[in-house]
């Protein structure tokens, strides 16, 4: 397997999302995405990049001197050599988080890394994507994300969460964090905070800190 990947960028911030909301990290942004989310907000990232071997992405990510890495895109899942860069990043003892789309096969991924998996309510033009055995495979360390665009999106995630038993594994410590977020504009967080408190939803309602620092159009952040 050829060793390098085309990259949309790398860069150093505050992690927006996730229980590590609020942590330096430095970021590899994997250049394409084989879905279109209606609300996506990274479309930038679906072509173009540049093409850097691991070597040349290792060194990039140690000039950022911090510890903890995403690899995201697009969708890293897509590229076979993203499971290839992961391992590297963790034999080089970085703590690895994954961001993906759960549209592609997580039991590849190095069990070390820490996934963070998007289930794709309806809103999003995508559920169909939705590659259900990945839950199978889910690790005490992982986190599952379901980012909501209205009151359907919300049932939908709460029937997903409740008919799936995600609630029972949170509860049990089998995973990490069931994470709930509105899409930026388009859903306000007061109806989605009642909504879940409502429901009793062992879920972590979240915000997208990095757009509140910012703005919402902000590229490399």
């Amino acid at each position: 397997m050829a060793e390098f990947l085309r990259i949309t960028e790398i860069f150093h911030s505050i992690q927006g999302e996730s229980t590590w909301a609020g942590a330096p990290c430095t970021f590899v942004r994997l250049t394409g995405c084989p879905l279109r989310c209606v609300w996506c907000d990274t479309e930038y990232a679906f072509h173009g990049g540049t093409r850097m071997t691991f070597d040349e992405i290792l060194a990039e990510v140690g000039r950022h001197r911090t510890r903890l890495v995403e690899v995201t895109g697009g969708e890293p899942l897509a590229h076979p050599g993203a499971f290839r860069l992961i391992e590297r990043l963790l034999d080089a003892d970085y703590t690895v988080l994954v961001e993906t789309s759960g549209a592609f096969d997580i039991a590849p991924v190095d069990p070390r890394a820490h996934v963070i998996m998007d289930l794709k309510c309806p809103g999003s033009g995508e559920s169909h994507r939705n590659l259900w055995s990945n839950l199978d495979h889910l690790k005490a360390i992982d986190e599952v994300k379901f980012v909501v665009r209205h009151r359907a999106d919300y049932e939908w995630t709460r029937d997903v969460i409740r008919t799936r038993e995600l609630d029972e594994r949170v509860q049990a410590g089998a995973l990490r964090a069931l994470l709930v977020s509105p899409v930026w504009g388009e859903l306000e967080l007061r109806p989605l905070a009642e909504w879940i408190l409502e429901d009793h939803l062992p879920v972590r309602l979240q915000v997208q800190l990095h757009k509140l620092i910012w703005g919402a159009d902000a590229r490399g952040v």
